[in-house]
């Protein structure tokens, strides 16, 4: 009785064990659920999906007409979206995803095409036609650097690892303190900024400037974007004690560009061959560069002339004139108003030029005068009212600034 008892227990161990170990196998090599892969705000491991970009030749009509739907169909959908998709926008190069449903039918549900990084639009088969338009979303960063020139500002910045388009939103806010010509190798600065990423990881370029300087003739020049009265939002950038960046003239009237001669009563004539008074400055560039007007007035004078070329010339209060030389074209006539900044020309060599320039002259009462030395009005300055609070504000935007600088110019 004995053996017979010992024999049943070893053999309802010897089952435990084999029922146990069979468990753990099945447990083993039962397949995990699939991770969800979400894109577009939809699990992709739903869909039989198709990722493509838009070829030469195709229409939405005929990327759509490939999932087996008719011609009356196609029509129909194009007529139902076109109030906030117009299909035929879609162009080359750009990439597009269609869902489809992973049953024998494999029928088309979704539709998605993305315009830009940013943007794009949905259509929903799959109860009715619905179309959206979306947007990925967006993160901003803020940065603050500090470097020193080393070529010019857009290759200085692209070496910090900065969107160079940033150097010309720069370039237009100090337009009216800083002349970029006169900018050396070595002068320092200091940015902060924030850049976008489009879903945390595609880098979307420079958002906006929150505060910098310049170095500039041994002086720092602050620049702070802001809205005195908050509510129009229109931006305008201040110093730091608020006085405004923005003055009635512009340093320059054209970009980035050297400087070839200057205002001097005694230069030796490139074309004349003489000594003679030269009562204006020279800028070089390409034919077909933006003149701009550095104030805004009224257009004096826009003619030819044997020695000027073609050249405008614009009075800007009772005080203050200035004239642009040698152009290629004239896109302004007499007596039309123009705004500061406003083209009003193309650059050229026409008239006594030897190469492609303008002259820039300028008048003060009716006398012709050096417009670099000369010290120009500014506009109107803040509000005192306004003033507190904007100090308020800049205060830990300048201190974060200074002291990036601090570390980075210490030895």
């Amino acid at each position: 009785m004995l053996k017979i008892l010992q024999k049943f227990i070893c053999l309802s161990l010897l089952t435990f064990v084999l029922i146990a170990c069979d468990k753990t196998k099945e447990e083993i090599t039962t397949p995990k659920a699939k991770a969800k892969l979400v894109s577009f705000g939809y699990n992709l491991n739903d869909f039989n999906v198709v990722n493509d970009t838009v070829k030469s030749g195709d229409t939405f009509g005929s990327l759509i007409d490939k999932q087996n739907l008719s011609g009356n169909e196609v029509y129909d959908i194009v007529a139902k979206v076109k109030d906030t998709f117009d299909v035929r926008t879609i162009r080359i190069g750009k990439p597009y995803t269609i869902l489809r449903s992973k049953d024998k039918t494999n029928k088309i549900q979704l539709f998605i095409y993305q315009p830009d990084n940013l943007n794009y639009y949905v259509i929903d088969f799959r109860d009715s036609i619905v179309v959206n338009k979306k947007k990925r979303p967006l993160k901003f960063i803020k940065r603050t650097i500090a470097g020193a020139l080393n070529g010019s500002l857009a290759e200085t910045l692209s070496n910090e690892k900065v969107d160079p388009a940033l150097a010309s939103k720069i370039a237009k806010i100090y337009a009216w303190s800083i002349d970029f010509f006169k900018l050396q190798k070595g002068d320092k600065f200091g940015i902060t900024f924030t850049e976008r990423y489009i879903n945390d990881t595609i880098y979307d370029g420079v958002d906006s400037l929150k505060a910098s300087f310049f170095e500039y003739k041994g002086k720092n020049i602050y620049a702070f974007p802001y809205s005195p009265d908050g509510s129009s939002g229109k931006l305008q950038y201040y110093d730091e004690e608020g006085k405004t960046l923005k003055n009635f003239f512009l340093k320059a009237p054209l970009k980035f560009i050297n400087i070839t001669s200057r205002y001097t009563k005694n230069r030796f004539h490139p074309v004349q061959k003489r000594w003679k008074a030269h009562n204006g400055t020279d800028y070089a560039a390409p034919t077909g560069t933006p003149i701009m007007t550095t104030a805004a007035g009224v257009v004096e004078q826009a003619g030819y002339t044997t020695g000027n070329g073609n050249f405008v010339k614009v009075k800007h209060d009772r005080v203050y004139s200035t004239q642009y030389l040698h152009m290629s074209k004239i896109l302004v006539r007499r007596g039309q108003r123009v705004t500061q900044g406003q083209v009003i020309g193309k650059v050229g060599s026409t008239g006594l030029a030897t190469g492609p320039h303008v002259c820039y002259r300028f008048w003060k009462n009716g006398v012709q005068v050096d417009a670099l030395r000369l010290k120009l009005p500014t506009s109107t300055p803040m509000d005192t009212k306004y003033k507190q609070k904007f100090l308020t504000e800049i205060t830990p935007l300048k201190k974060e600034l200074d002291s990036i600088a601090s570390l980075k110019f210490k030895n």
